[in-house]
């Protein structure tokens, strides 16, 4: 096959999230030599070129009309590129053909999809063809669920040099998060729901934490639905509204790699509160936060916050993994910027830019099986996170 024109194209760069992308993209790496040749795409010329000149990128910077309801726009998009990085969601709505064109292409594909059951779907439909053309389609690029995929495996890591053999049991803690939730994930989150509605064995899948692992049933989990007091920690821990697609990314990083974490292994999300009757009653007011995570006016899909606030978010999260014997090892994952916008674009981008050395089998599958400690050292190098061991 022909060398395609381009090594990234950002699909729906005229949105908010993929503006962010854009702009990375122009801003980090535009005058490097060793950086990737990108385009943006979008459904309107005018729009893209509207964008291009507002976020500073050059006037050569190429720009390619696609539509996510004309396969044939799509399909000949991706014949122009390694890697399709997509914003468009709710990826239910408009994510299918664009699945579909990057699996018969064999064109590597990421997104921010935190839709398990489309996710779920996806897998029945394409991951035999993606493993034949060779295509690599990686969900959950941004903050669902990198910084808690990558946090485990290198958890694991630590856990195996330390001890001789990985952690049956591993906690993910938020230990503080400043930013807030994309209008995207609003969206997504809505879809889900009135798609459960039309069809209720969705409702097995949401509950299922090895619903991305086909074919495995899993050990019994913990549902870190129900505020408990963390002793070791001396912390009240609350209900975590990303923690059901994340651990699902996590058990499918865990059987895709053949089990590396034991076919035992247990992983449960929180979000750590304070001691005290006060992080208790902080811990319980967030499972009615649960009921409806995004309040009275959810942000919609191309709001977001300024520019000062995405300079000025960030997140912590601690990894507790508890050895047979009572050892533990703690580790951490930081991030500068805002969570759902200023990191997520970063990480969306930087995964683009490991898939293009990315060497193992097409199919479906995630950031930490794809990508695992290449990514992390370009996040570390680029994106302003840390991984590190703190015990």
């Amino acid at each position: 096959m022909a060398t395609p024109e381009f090594d990234i194209i950002v699909y729906g760069a005229t949105g908010y999230t993929g503006r962010l992308v854009a702009e990375y993209l122009s801003n980090h790496y535009g005058s490097r030599d060793d950086g990737p040749k990108w385009a943006m795409a979008g459904r309107s010329l005018d729009k893209l070129e509207s964008v291009r000149d507002e976020i500073g990128a050059p006037a050569t910077t190429p720009l390619v009309v696609a539509d996510a309801e004309d396969m044939a726009s799509l399909e000949a998009m991706c014949a122009r590129t390694n890697v399709v990085l997509t914003t468009v969601g709710p990826y239910q709505l408009y994510g299918d053909n664009l699945v579909a064109a990057c699996v018969k292409t064999g064109t590597d594909y990421a997104d921010l999809c935190g839709e398990p059951a489309w996710m779920a779907e996806k897998i029945a439909e394409h991951q035999d063809e993606a493993a034949r053309t060779g295509a690599h389609i990686c969900f959950s690029s941004g903050f669902d669920s990198i910084p808690f995929d990558l946090g485990v495996l290198m958890t694991q890591k630590v856990a195996n040099e330390r001890f001789g053999k990985p952690a049956p049991r591993i906690r993910g803690r938020v230990r503080a998060m400043a930013g807030t939730f994309s209008g995207g994930t609003a969206a997504s989150l809505g879809a889900t729901m009135k798609a459960a509605a039309r069809n209720p064995r969705i409702i097995n899948v949401l509950r299922d934490p090895f619903a991305l692992a086909p074919g495995f049933d899993g050990p019994s989990q913990p549902s870190g639905m129900i505020p408990m007091y963390e002793k070791d920690l001396d912390k009240w821990a609350a209900p975590f509204v990303m923690a059901p697609i994340n651990t699902k990314n996590v058990h499918r990083t865990n059987f895709l790699a053949g089990h590396p974490y034991g076919e035992d292994f247990q992983y449960d999300e929180m979000v750590l509160t304070s001691p005290g009757e006060a992080g208790k009653k902080m811990a319980e007011a967030a499972v009615e936060m649960m009921k409806n995570p995004f309040g009275a006016k959810p942000p919609k899909p191309g709001e977001g916050p300024s520019k000062e606030e995405r300079e000025n978010g960030y997140y912590d999260v601690l990894f507790v993994a508890e050895m047979p014997d009572g050892d533990t090892v703690h580790y951490g994952v930081k991030g500068k910027y805002d969570p759902g916008y200023g990191s997520t674009s970063r990480m969306l981008a930087e995964t683009g830019i490991a898939l293009l050395s990315c060497d193992k089998p097409g199919g479906i599958g995630t950031p930490g099986y794809f990508l695992g400690e290449d990514l992390v050292k370009r996040l570390e190098e680029h994106a302003e996170l840390t991984f590190a061991a703190e015990n």
